[in-house]
């Protein structure tokens, strides 16, 4: 008995009537990848390393992976604009895949301040060509003071956790300037799929409020790029729960 879904048939066999790329049409093997790759790596761009031709045919072939994706209760979201396919978790469904795995608190403050950088670049039209916003880990580090009026992470565990997010389509890390001592950011328009509006207000709110820390943690749900995987923030920190439903890229 075939495993293969009849529309995965009609792509691969260049019958399909809803779509097609230029040139050479995919293989079998490269349809397996693409639904791969995407469910391993939360955002796919037309420049990210080795990916360019994934990112393509998913695009071209949009409502086939759409249809896919939404069997499994995840939105396939096409930006042009960004030059960027993600998956999207809709937040107001039920959950059932039940891996867990935890965000520190460190890591979650990291990920607030990247969408809100990201966001001022935007309104600020500080952007460049694919929705990038360029800066620094000191600008990151002045943006983490400002939002927690805490002491932000070290040099080396902040670049462990900008890697950490950089599998997942959120942001690059450039080379480190040995004079100032510095390392060039590029945060990516994936960062606001991963971390939404509904996960910034709670967050904000959370950091404005710490008392509510002795109340019941409220089910903040945000999207990270294993959409299998649902990661929480540790709640030894203090912090409320965050559901990432989506986050890699190497």
């Amino acid at each position: 008995m075939s495993t293969v879904i009849e529309e995965f048939e009609q792509i691969v066999d260049g019958e399909w009537k809803l779509g097609s790329i230029a040139g050479k049409r995919p293989s079998r093997e490269e349809m397996v990848r693409c639904t791969q790759a995407l469910i391993t790596r939360q955002c796919i761009y037309s420049s990210s390393p080795g990916l360019g031709r994934t990112y393509e045919l998913i695009r071209a072939y949009s409502s086939y992976f759409e249809a896919y994706f939404a069997c499994m209760g995840y939105r396939l979201i096409v930006s042009p604009r960004d030059q960027m396919v993600s998956l999207s978790v809709p937040q107001e469904q039920a959950r059932y895949d039940a891996a867990y795995q935890r965000l520190s608190k460190e890591q979650t403050v990291v990920l607030l301040a990247l969408r809100l950088m990201w966001e001022e670049g935007v309104n600020n039209q500080d952007v460049q060509e694919g929705g990038i916003v360029e800066t620094t880990t000191g600008d990151l580090i002045d943006r983490i003071k400002s939002v927690t009026q805490a002491a932000p992470p070290d040099e080396r565990p902040l670049l462990d956790i900008l890697r950490f997010f950089q599998r997942y389509g959120v942001v690059r890390v450039g080379e480190r300037d040995r004079v100032e001592r510095v390392s060039p950011l590029m945060i990516l328009p994936g960062v606001n799929v991963v971390a939404p509006d509904s996960f910034i207000e709670d967050l904000k709110l959370w950091l404005a409020n710490p008392e509510i820390k002795d109340q019941k943690p409220s089910q903040l749900k945000v999207e990270e790029s294993k959409p299998e995987l649902v990661i929480s923030v540790d709640q030894s920190d203090d912090m409320p729960d965050v559901d990432l439903s989506s986050f890699n890229e190497g």
